[in-house]
């Protein structure tokens, strides 16, 4: 375990959140080197995906980019990054209605795949 995540998962989840991985056949590309990784066990063998990763206390790969996604733009709002929040994200401030937040993004149009693509997750 301690030489898939510190060895392969690195490789996997290198600079995700820059290129982010928007086609679906990426998506599974990589997926499926964890899921070969999680069928290594015998005793979890019989079980889905969805349960090894539980008894293993894994993610999956998607759910940790979303994460590390989050993070970036919360150290972006924090001013914790060189990155400007201004700089992707547009600010939505004192929006009325009863179950909005008091401050929302969105993001920035963009011509080039890389761009637009970036903090994207379906």
């Amino acid at each position: 375990m301690r030489l898939y995540k510190s060895l392969v998962r690195l490789h996997l989840e290198y600079c995700a959140s820059a290129w982010s991985p928007h086609y679906l056949k990426d998506k599974e590309l990589l997926e499926r080197v964890q899921h070969g990784f999680t069928r290594m066990f015998k005793d979890l063998r019989q079980r889905n995906y969805g349960e090894r990763l539980k008894s293993l206390n894994l993610l999956t790969l998607e759910d940790r980019q979303n994460r590390q996604d989050l993070i970036e733009v919360f150290k972006m709002y924090k001013g914790f990054t060189r990155l400007s929040i201004d700089e992707l994200f547009e600010r939505y401030a004192n929006i009325k209605g009863t179950r909005r937040q008091a401050l929302r993004l969105k993001k920035n149009q963009s011509v080039r795949d890389v761009r637009r693509y970036f903090f994207h997750r379906e």
